[in-house]
């Protein structure tokens, strides 16, 4: 069992700066891909950001140069750190992770989402 748990959002002026945390916890042998989606209302969830196990990175194209995802494999973290924000950017952010459990099992994990919104 895997637990995936976001942090970090909230309200934030145009411009400003947020850093998103997501800590994974649970039975985990080893997490080889991590990943940021966020889903803005009425919209379909979209691919922002991943990272590899030896961290290499790939952001969706509206948001590469503004945003950073990066990852501490000894706490099991993921982050995001997101600067330069646009209102376009608000949205639910919610954490991906690939997980291998201690028995072995692969499983695909969703946290919760949090709440990122940019006024204007």
């Amino acid at each position: 069992q895997v637990q995936l748990v976001e942090s970090g959002g909230g309200l934030v002026q145009a411009g400003g700066s947020l850093r998103l945390s997501c800590a994974a916890s649970g039975s985990i042998f080893s997490i080889n891909f991590m990943a940021w989606y966020r889903q803005a209302p009425g919209k379909q969830r979209e691919l922002v950001a991943t990272i590899t196990s030896g961290g290499t990175t790939s952001y969706v194209p509206s948001v590469k140069g503004r945003f950073t995802i990066s990852r501490d494999n000894a706490k099991n973290t993921v982050y995001l750190q997101m600067s330069s924000l646009k209102p376009e950017d608000t949205a639910v952010y919610y954490c991906n992770a690939n997980v291998y459990d201690l028995v072995g099992k692969y499983t695909n994990n969703w946290g919760q989402g949090t709440q990122v919104t940019v006024s204007s």
